[in-house]
């Protein structure tokens, strides 16, 4: 898959703000400071779509971009960042829920793991709830740059264990920053989008 147009149609914190569920959509979720943004401008070959910022658990809000004027990718807030002030937590949980349990057109999500640290509590939980509405099985394992060759393999093996993926599940090392694994996983978003 090609993105050749990519733009934001909605910046929302609660249901009445979502665009019209009237597309297939995908949603990128992750810890904060997972480099999810990073990839996000990555696959729609876009420097500045989605805001990176250098204090983590900047996004909280859900962020809708449209894509090839086909499907949507749903950007969903950061989750687990220490800093942020107790009720902006709080409200994460409630916004992430309302949006799984009301969309209609959402088909996949793409979890975004550290590949240097493996699943944290938090994306444990996060899988296991994705696994609760179908959503589980897709993992882009990010920062893939930062670790040899051997160590990924090693690292691929060992988040499937933790998160306890079925042997279907797919795991992708991505590097935004030297570009790599990008197309494997829109490869996967289009297969997703066909089914």
């Amino acid at each position: 898959m090609i993105i050749k147009k990519a733009e934001i149609v909605a910046v929302t914190v609660k249901p009445e703000q979502y665009p019209p569920d009237n597309m297939k959509e995908i949603a990128f979720v992750g810890r904060s400071n997972v480099g999810k943004s990073s990839l996000l401008n990555l696959i729609t070959n876009r420097r500045k779509l989605a805001k990176i910022s250098g204090s983590p658990g900047k996004t909280r809000t859900i962020n809708f971009y449209e894509i090839n004027e086909n499907f949507r990718i749903v950007d969903l807030p950061g989750y687990g960042y220490a800093k942020v002030s107790r009720t902006v937590k709080e409200d994460w949980g409630p916004m992430t829920e309302k949006y799984f349990s009301t969309r209609k057109g959402l088909i996949k999500a793409v979890q975004l793991v550290d590949i240097r640290h493996g699943p944290t509590d938090k994306d444990i939980k996060m899988y296991e709830y994705l696994k609760h509405y179908g959503l589980d099985g897709l993992v882009a394992a990010t920062k893939s740059d930062k670790i040899s060759k051997t160590q990924i393999r090693k690292s691929v093996e060992m988040i499937r264990e933790v998160l306890g993926m079925e042997e279907t599940g797919r795991i992708i090392p991505v590097s935004a920053l030297k570009k790599t694994g990008h197309d494997v996983l829109l490869d996967e978003i289009e297969r997703a989008l066909g089914d």
